[in-house]
């Protein structure tokens, strides 16, 4: 699995976990290494790259919103095994930030290490799971906690009377399920662009170009990505807005509508061209309610 959030040149973000990891270590953490560099002029970047091999990786490009340009701000971040990171920001966070600070415990109150709106969301996150230092996480827990995340902040808005919406793109994984959101607190506007592709490899049909194949109708890999990362539109659906999708340690993309005072029920999958033909079994998405 691999998540891919875009920015600007504001630094950048790598986590991944250790594919040689032992199966029944429980307690495994992931690897991130973070620059403020760009990414795309960043030579240790290229020689990880070249060799490191992961089941599970998420990349992340800073525009900075909030925060100073140091490698404490630096998407993405980690409590124990946990891994999270954002694109967008959360409005007028400024005037919430108290409120969120006196919400946590002492310990993830101490936990926070920069200063931007998406570090201190990861803490409210991990607040609201049940136990933030298991060895073990279901991905009903992950999920609850990213919906009473954005509830949250939409109630903490409320009270503060900010009307400016929240672009909340959120991504949260344990090393085994992964949790995304795209999401806007408006029920009219569209949030941050968020697709996903799925199969079995990426392969280069001529330089440059790449297209998702999908042998004998199996999906070995989901990549979620800000924007799609090959030219090919058939190998790219959009995330609808206001919406939340699990990826399942088997690979299975499970979605759900976030029903509350911004859902809108007309902001639905955007239909592919009408050339695109997606084999029946070729990818497992079940719509949840």
């Amino acid at each position: 699995m691999a998540v891919l959030l875009n920015g600007s040149g504001d630094g950048f973000g790598v986590g991944w976990y250790d594919s040689d990891y032992a199966k029944d270590d429980e307690k495994k953490t992931p690897c991130i290494f973070t620059s403020v560099t760009p990414a795309w002029n960043n030579t240790n970047l290229v020689r990880l790259a070249d060799k490191i091999k992961s089941p599970l990786v998420f990349a992340h490009v800073r525009a900075s919103t909030s925060g100073a340009v140091n490698e404490a701000n630096c998407h993405p971040w980690n409590y124990g095994k946990i891994m999270w990171m954002h694109n967008g920001g959360i409005a007028q966070f400024e005037k919430m930030k108290r409120k969120l600070l006196s919400h946590l415990p002492e310990n993830l109150f101490l936990f926070v290490q920069g200063n931007t709106d998406s570090e201190w969301a990861f803490a409210l996150f991990l607040s609201f799971l049940p136990n933030i230092d298991a060895d073990r996480f279901d991905q009903t827990q992950l999920k609850e906690a990213m919906v009473k995340t954005i509830a949250q902040l939409n109630a903490w808005a409320e009270e503060l009377d900010i009307t400016e919406p929240s672009l909340l793109n959120f991504a949260v994984t344990d090393g085994e399920s992964v949790v995304c959101v795209r999401y806007i607190s408006s029920k009219t506007e569209e949030a941050a662009s968020l697709y996903f592709s799925s199969g079995t490899r990426f392969e280069c049909y001529r330089p440059g170009h790449y297209r998702m194949i999908k042998a004998d109708r199996r999906e070995d890999m989901v990549v979620i990505a800000s924007e799609p990362l090959t030219f090919e539109k058939a190998d790219w659906l959009t995330i609808p807005t206001n919406n939340l999708m699990v990826i399942t340690p088997k690979l299975n993309v499970l979605l759900q509508p976030i029903k509350d005072k911004f859902y809108n029920p007309d902001r639905g999958l955007e239909p592919l061209p009408e050339t695109t033909q997606i084999p029946d079994a070729s990818l497992r998405l079940t719509q949840t309610v």
